[in-house]
């Protein structure tokens, strides 16, 4: 009987086991909050999630205000919660995701430049954090504007898993 719970446990981990082979991740020197790259196995199942934008935080302000959403780091970590819900429904977690692309506009009271710290300070609490450790290969971009005067941040991701 103990063997079988042993044999039980096992098996439960495989999966675990298995995903963390799918994605080896390229580190940089020195330490950095991105990955230097990423490579995925072949045959992993790779999921491109379309950029994703905030949700409002104050329904009491007009939808099209940057108040409406919040600041650079607020709306990133809205986009941030909006993404693990959406990769939770396809099976996925947050430490899969091995590739972003970030766009970023200019942010009010920045003299025209964007607001990079606000949104390293949002990523931060989703990755090299405790809950996920991962880190991304990343790339951060200053736009012109997005799909509306309201929105700050713009951001897409690609993760990657074992096939089920």
């Amino acid at each position: 009987m103990k063997s079988l719970a042993i044999a039980a446990l096992l098996v439960a981990a495989l999966p675990a086991a298995a995903n963390a082979q799918v994605v080896n991740r390229i580190g940089n020197t020195p330490q950095a909050r991105i990955l230097t790259g990423a490579i995925v196995a072949p045959g992993a199942e790779i999921f491109h999630l379309s950029g994703q934008l905030a949700s409002p935080i104050d329904p009491s302000k007009p939808a099209t205000t940057v108040e409406a959403f919040g600041d650079t780091k607020t709306q990133t970590i809205s986009i941030f919660n909006k993404i693990k819900t959406i990769l939770a429904a396809q099976g996925y977690t947050m430490s899969d995701i091995f590739k972003m692309t970030v766009f970023v506009t200019a942010a009010p009271g920045m003299d025209g430049k964007m607001d990079f710290a606000g949104f390293n300070a949002g990523y931060g609490e989703f990755f090299g954090a405790a809950e996920n450790p991962n880190k991304v290969a990343r790339s951060t971009v200053q736009v012109a504007g997005l799909a509306g005067p309201n929105f700050l941040i713009e951001i897409e991701v690609t993760a990657a898993r074992a096939k089920k």
